[in-house]
């Protein structure tokens, strides 16, 4: 079954056209990511999908379910986790889901005990009674998707949900996100990391002034980096690499000591690291040099 059609979707501000007659089908069950340039059209997309914004045509449903005609119903099949946080800073955390229940009807106790069930989840339980703003950063963005799921929603959508957060806490809510995905939840994420959507998503879409110019597998999008930028902090200093390394990979030894080193799609990362122990160059850290998202998006508007 579909969880979400979107055919010939268009958004117009006066002659400005944000969207460009857009078509985009999710089936239940997918981890669906979308990306897109700044101004693409994103927040408009998703704000369509939630009644926050009138479209200029087109039509969508959700799990059959036709929004201009009965948004009461599709409204019950979405949690929406938003970029910025959006919830009375003053009230309790136990009560900001609870009161976010009532919009979907569902029935307090109920809601009080997904309240906690969740809570529990995302290890916020001990701070039930705290205020809102109370809480750092990264609890914030975890009250969100309780506040996001207590409804049950069988469609969530996740537009940024780890921006700002560390690496470590990020692998934490990635854990989460995964299960609600296995559990049968159909999640669209929006991110500007490419690795986010290598470590969650199965589908991929990418907009690009107003227009769907890619609609793929994850693996068959990642296949498109033709190359890879590659910064490498050695164990120990070293003045120069050996030439065949140079001339493989295109490689040099930084000012700063790392290793800059650039490998086709063809070539895999473990190679390069037996390459490089070969010649007794041990790893200590390895980081992307440029971000991948905007390569892929100047390899396929080239």
């Amino acid at each position: 079954m579909k969880a979400l059609e979107i055919e010939n979707l268009q958004k117009k501000y006066w002659e400005n056209e944000v969207l460009k007659w857009i078509d985009l089908e999710i089936e239940e069950w997918d981890f669906f990511a979308l990306l897109w340039h700044n101004g693409a059209g994103k927040t408009t997309t998703i704000n369509i999908l939630t009644d926050l914004v009138r479209k200029t045509s087109g039509k969508i449903k959700l799990f059959g379910i036709d929004i201009d005609k009965d948004f009461a119903a599709a409204k019950k099949l979405i949690g929406v986790v938003p970029q910025e946080f959006n919830f009375n800073m003053w009230t309790k955390v136990k009560d900001i889901p609870v009161l976010q229940a009532g919009y979907y009807w569902v029935p307090k106790e109920q809601a009080v005990k997904k309240t906690e069930e969740l809570l529990k989840r995302l290890e916020l339980w001990d701070k039930k009674d705290n205020q809102a703003l109370q809480l750092s950063g990264w609890m914030k963005r975890r009250l969100m998707i309780v506040r996001a799921l207590v409804h049950e929603p069988k469609f969530l959508i996740l537009d940024e949900p780890t921006a700002g957060v560390d690496v470590e806490l990020r692998s934490s809510m990635w854990d989460f996100i995964k299960e609600l995905s296995e559990n049968g939840t159909t999640i669209l994420l929006t991110t500007h990391y490419l690795e986010e959507v290598e470590a969650l998503c199965n589908k991929v879409a990418i907009i690009s002034k107003g227009k769907i110019i890619e609609n793929t597998s994850t693996k068959q999008l990642i296949w498109k980096l033709d190359k890879e930028v590659f910064v490498i902090s050695p164990q120990t200093e070293i003045q120069e690499l050996p030439q065949s390394l140079e001339k493989t990979y295109e490689a040099f030894v930084r000012k700063d000591g790392d290793i800059e080193i650039t490998i086709g799609k063809e070539v895999y990362i473990n190679t390069v690291f037996e390459d490089l122990t070969k010649h007794d160059i041990y790893i200590q850290s390895i980081r992307n040099k440029s971000n991948r998202i905007e390569q892929l998006f100047i390899e396929l508007t080239k």
